[in-house]
């Protein structure tokens, strides 16, 4: 059975490492790690597809590696994504677990950043950032290499962590790299229309771990997913941000403890039908099996 990873906009596949690594510590190695880079991140190229899309070409990318089941664990826009892997693949996923996934909240600041503002001030700040990147063309990159080499990323990183000094500088490299303008805003805008009610077809426990300091996650996002979701239980850390599994990978992995547990398919409620899902369109994932 594999366990699914995906990352949330902006990131790659590496912003699970401390995670993984920490499982070691705890004597709780994650076996058969697919850690996913998502289309317009990491080494998969664009162009970005909607949710849904991504969903159904995860569970392609599991099937391809000979995996007919699997856990799903999520970040931000990935958990958005995994959630739509549970809630499309009910048979499939033995468990789903998200990390500060994105909510309507999110989906409002997409929609008028100004206007939404007030919701989530830091990820408005950040939608607009990402405009005037995109608006510099080709001279976003070396002006996001200079913030790298001259250290200012590091303290630009501030509002995704609650304690950005201690985040290892190569954590806000890999984000460097990442920040990746058309595709964040590709995802955005993707995202706005994206229906949450199809998340009361998941079967399995869903578990979530958000930070107390998100500044990236409304507080009635949770309450949303809880309305809509019948197993499910959220995990608030006092001592993080928005990457809980960066900043506290020991205390996220016991929080998604009974994702790591889940060895068999839930029962599909009666009267619940399998949702039919389209084909895949676009198989340019690239998934690393780690065992």
């Amino acid at each position: 059975m594999a366990t699914v990873l995906l990352h949330g906009a902006a990131g790659s596949w590496r912003t699970w490492i401390p995670m993984i690594a920490a499982s070691d510590g705890l004597r709780l190695p994650l076996s058969d790690i697919v850690a996913i880079d998502l289309p317009g991140w990491g080494e998969t190229p664009g162009p970005v597809p909607e949710p849904a899309e991504m969903a159904v070409a995860v569970a392609a990318v599991a099937r391809a590696l000979g995996y007919p089941r699997w856990r799903v664990v999520g970040h931000s826009l990935g958990g958005v994504i995994a959630l739509d892997v549970a809630a499309r693949f009910p048979r499939e996923t033995v468990a789903a677990g998200v990390v500060s996934p994105s909510g309507a909240g999110a989906r409002a600041i997409a929609r008028h950043p100004v206007r939404s503002a007030r919701r989530l001030p830091w990820l408005a700040g950040m939608m607009l950032a990402m405009r005037v990147l995109r608006g510099l063309g080709p001279l976003a990159r070396p002006l996001l290499q200079l913030l790298r080499r001259t250290g200012a990323l590091h303290r630009l990183a501030r509002p995704l962590f609650r304690h950005p000094q201690n985040i290892d500088r190569s954590v806000t490299d890999d984000l460097a790299d990442e920040i990746r303008p058309a595709a964040f805003l590709a995802a955005a805008r993707l995202s706005r229309a994206h229906d949450d009610g199809v998340w009361r077809r998941i079967a399995c426990p869903v578990r979530c771990v958000r930070g107390a300091h998100d500044v990236f996650v409304a507080e009635r996002d949770a309450r949303e997913w809880e309305r809509l979701i019948h197993d499910y239980d959220d995990r608030v850390l006092d001592d993080s941000g928005h990457f809980a599994h960066v900043e506290q990978p020991v205390e996220t992995l016991r929080a998604l403890r009974a994702v790591w547990a889940a060895d068999r398919a839930p029962a599909i409620r009666a009267g619940a039908e399998r949702p039919r899902t389209p084909l895949a369109r676009r198989a340019g994932f690239r998934g690393d099996a780690r065992s």
